[in-house]
């Protein structure tokens, strides 16, 4: 398992890294560079676009291993040598799943494919805004499009019509999540990869129903996309030298989004409640933006129009630092996700404790912050 782990995230982790340099040179040259504003809470100018660089750090090890499977499924037999080599373990990993994994790769390439459109579209309106309903209805299309050919939530529910605008809710809504935590220095790359960490976990850790071996597919998928934001983290961590913009945002919610889509969370002898693991490690950013466009709503305005009322701008008013903001909200999506790892191993009750600890941790922050707000008025 460790060298799955290793030759998903170190490969991506350092394309990144290295594209991060390339970006932060050239989008000024571009003109891709954000500026303070009312709302902003950077003090310089700063180049955006980190986006490419983990689109990158996702696609390139992605098509390098589609090449690398082609020679070795078609050979016809492992290459032999005196000394073992050090990759032969990897080797013999992939050769041994070389078939699933081929018939996993048009599909595959097919997500690849709705993710860069995401990108480009998300890259488009850091250049120049777009409206937000152009984007909410590229992102729409782009979500029906991947449950169409055949990717749906699995829930316990006879009804197709409704699994399927469920589930293009869940991708829109999730990129939406993410790109509107995308507030602060490293706060959408650190949570995105707490998020897909411990996602990636459930699936090598939690059986497939039907075949009882690792969720090894899925469990790849998430991981290419932790070292490609563990890379840009490099670049992003306080003070930022490079932003992810809505490019990255855009592209990193998809990605997490169609993994617990393509998950199998139910089935055989998986408890029934295994379902809600996403919820679990995904509490945090859906917590973010259902008080977000409350507060938005409530005061008469755009769900979409952007503002510094968002979760770690709450937690700086309450009078912490924007680096212990992020701190903060990175405990948080530990603690609520790592509840997601023990729901295939306990029954109904355990469940519901996990549960309902999620609810209080995500409450008491709630009564914290109105608290606060109080008390500052």
């Amino acid at each position: 398992m460790i060298w799955l782990v290793l030759g998903a995230v170190l490969p991506s982790l350092l394309i990144s890294w290295l594209a991060g340099f390339a970006v932060r040179r050239w989008a000024p040259r571009f003109g891709l560079v954000d500026h303070p504003g009312h709302r902003k809470v950077h003090k310089t100018p700063t180049p955006m676009g980190g986006g490419i660089a983990v689109w990158l750090a996702v696609v390139l090890p992605l098509a390098f291993g589609q090449l690398a499977l082609f020679v070795i499924d078609s050979a016809s037999a492992p290459p032999t040598s005196n000394e073992p080599s050090f990759f032969q373990p990897l080797y013999e990993i992939v050769r041994s799943h070389a078939a699933g994994l081929m018939t996993q790769a048009p599909r595959l390439w097919f997500l690849v494919g709705a993710a860069t459109v995401l990108m480009v579209v998300g890259l488009r309106d850091d250049f120049r805004h777009i409206r937000w309903q152009i984007r909410l209805g590229i992102q729409t299309l782009v979500a029906t499009a991947v449950v169409l050919a055949g990717w749906r939530l699995s829930v316990f529910v006879d009804a197709p019509w409704l699994l399927t605008a469920v589930s293009v809710v869940w991708i829109v809504g999730l990129i939406n999540s993410f790109n509107m935590l995308d507030n602060m220095d490293g706060l959408t790359a650190g949570v995105g990869t707490i998020s897909a960490s411990i996602l990636a976990a459930v699936m090598l850790l939690a059986p497939d129903p039907e075949s009882n071996q690792p969720q090894l597919f899925v469990g790849g998928f998430l991981l290419v996309l932790v070292g490609g934001l563990l890379g840009f983290l490099l670049h992003n961590r306080p003070p930022a030298r490079l932003f992810l913009g809505d490019a990255g945002s855009y592209f990193v919610g998809f990605w997490i989004a169609v993994a617990t889509i393509m998950a199998t969370f139910a089935g055989g002898d998986t408890p029934p409640h295994a379902v809600l693991a996403p919820l679990c490690v995904l509490s945090v950013p859906i917590y973010d933006t259902l008080t977000v466009v409350s507060i938005r709503l409530r005061e008469g305005r755009s769900p979409f129009e952007a503002d510094k009322n968002h979760f770690s701008h709450r937690l700086v008013e309450l009078g912490l630092t924007k680096p212990q903001a992020v701190l903060t909200i990175y405990l948080m999506t530990a603690t609520t996700g790592l509840g997601a790892l023990l729901l295939y191993q306990v029954d109904t009750v355990g469940a519901l404790v996990i549960l309902t600890l999620n609810v209080c941790v995500l409450a008491l922050v709630g009564i914290l912050e109105t608290a606060g707000r109080r008390r500052g008025k």
